[in-house]
Order: structure tokens, then C-alpha cells, then sequence
């Protein structure tokens, strides 16, 4: 697949074409081919600004998505998204490592499939879309790869987190817990939930969301926080 056709693939269409190049070079391929490494024209300082412009436009999508989850919630959610795994999957997603100029030896070591290469590819080709294109363009290139993934991480977290607090509490309680909705607020499409979670009649943590199974969640975990603060579970129930 060359430029063109990746371009054509996934809606993109570079201004300078020179700078998805860049995006896509390796330092040891000029280093082989007569330049200075560092800078003759590899990905390295549009990797310095893609990981700026990438931190932003996470920070603003959960900022705006989430409009009542607290600042711990969103931090940890930014992390999990901008981790160099999830980055480098993106960048196996599409397609970059067949497109990454390497020297020899970097080829013959795999490079193309080096999981920090892919990450670094595609911050750097984030910071080429910065520039080209400007912030609205990268910050909807974020939206569009990384957005759907938020789901899967707070479904991936509400089962771990209910799954983790059923299990204690019933090994160090003997009761389950019971999930009550204790409001909703706001439009349809901007329905707000909060949810309590009680053990043995005793409320022990609420949580907000934009769906029921966000907001017990967040109410999984307070219960968690507060049970561990007490003492009342096992280490292993800490967060």
C-alpha cells in the first residue's frame, strides 16, 4: 500500500505530502542514507508534538463527554487511552508498520513490528496532521480511533470493579450487594444517573454516569475505596 492509497483508506488527504513521509521515517533511515539521524527528516520532533496534541485532544473528548465524572475517573481513563500498547494496536490498525521507512538494520530486527516503533508512528503521524491540517482535524482523527474504545474500557472496568466487590464483600460480609438508582436528570440524550450500592441495608458508596452501568460503577469503586479506608476487606479489595 503506498501513501496514496492510505490516504484514500482512511479519509485523509495531506496538504504536503512530505510531512506524512516524515511521519512515517525512522531515524535509522536517513542515518543509513547520508543524513545526520536526529533531524534529517525522521518522525522524531513530530513525535514530540503528536504526544502534546494527543494528550489534549483526550483530555478535551472525556472532558466534554463526561461532564460529572470526577478528575481521578478522567485521569485514569486518559492514561489507559494514550498508553504506548493502545497505540501501538491503533497503529497495527492502520497499517503504518509496512509503511515505515527503516535502515537495514532496524528492518532485519523486526522494526516494523517493534510495538514502540507502531506508538511512536503514530504520534508522530498525529503531530503531521497538527500541522497539515490543524487541531480540528487531529483532534477528530482522536475522536474517531480512540472514542470508541472508551466504552470498552469502562465496560471492561465495570465488570472488574462489580465483579471485584460482590466477591469480597461476600467472603468478608457474607452479603451481596444491591444496586439501587437513586436518580436520573436531563434529556434523553444526556440522561445523567446516580446509583447507590448498599451491603446489609448500609449505603456504602454512589457514583454518577451517563448510563446506569457507568454510574454503578463509579459506585462499585467508592464502596471499594470506603471498605478498604475501614479496613473492612481484605488488601486484595484495595484500590
Amino acid at each position: 500500500m503506498d501513501l496514496a492509497s492510505f490516504q484514500r483508506r482512511h479519509g485523509m488527504r495531506f496538504n504536503d505530502a512530505g510531512l506524512l513521509r516524515q511521519a512515517l521515517t525512522h531515524r535509522s533511515w536517513p542515518h543509513e542514507q547520508g543524513g545526520t539521524g536526529a533531524l534529517a527528516g525522521n518522525y522524531e520532533r513530530l513525535e514530540f508534538l503528536g504526544d502534546a496534541v494527543l494528550a489534549f485532544a483526550v483530555t478535551r473528548m472525556l472532558y466534554e463527554r463526561f461532564p460529572d465524572m470526577p478528575e481521578g475517573e478522567l485521569t485514569r481513563l486518559r492514561s489507559a487511552l494514550v498508553r504506548s500498547e493502545t497505540l501501538a494496536d491503533l497503529a497495527t490498525e492502520l497499517e503504518l508498520g509496512p509503511l515505515l521507512r527503516l535502515g537495514r538494520g532496524e528492518e532485519q530486527n523486526g522494526g516494523r513490528q517493534r510495538r514502540s516503533i507502531l506508538g511512536d508512528a503514530f504520534e508522530a503521524l498525529l503531530g503531521a496532521i497538527f500541522i497539515d491540517r490543524g487541531q480540528g482535524a487531529a483532534e477528530d482523527f482522536v475522536a474517531t480511533l480512540l472514542g470508541p474504545l472508551v466504552d470498552d474500557l469502562l465496560e471492561a472496568d465495570l465488570l472488574d470493579a462489580r465483579s471485584r466487590l460482590q466477591e469480597l464483600s461476600q467472603s468478608a460480609l457474607f452479603a451481596t450487594p444491591v444496586y439501587e438508582t437513586l436518580s436520573e436528570s436531563g434529556p434523553d440524550h444526556q440522561k445523567q444517573f446516580t446509583v447507590a450500592v448498599r451491603i446489609l441495608d448500609e449505603e456504602l458508596g454512589t457514583g454518577r454516569g451517563n448510563s446506569k452501568q457507568a454510574a454503578a460503577q463509579a459506585a462499585a469503586r467508592d464502596a471499594l475505596q470506603l471498605l478498604s479506608r475501614e479496613g473492612r476487606l481484605p488488601e486484595s479489595g484495595s484500590e
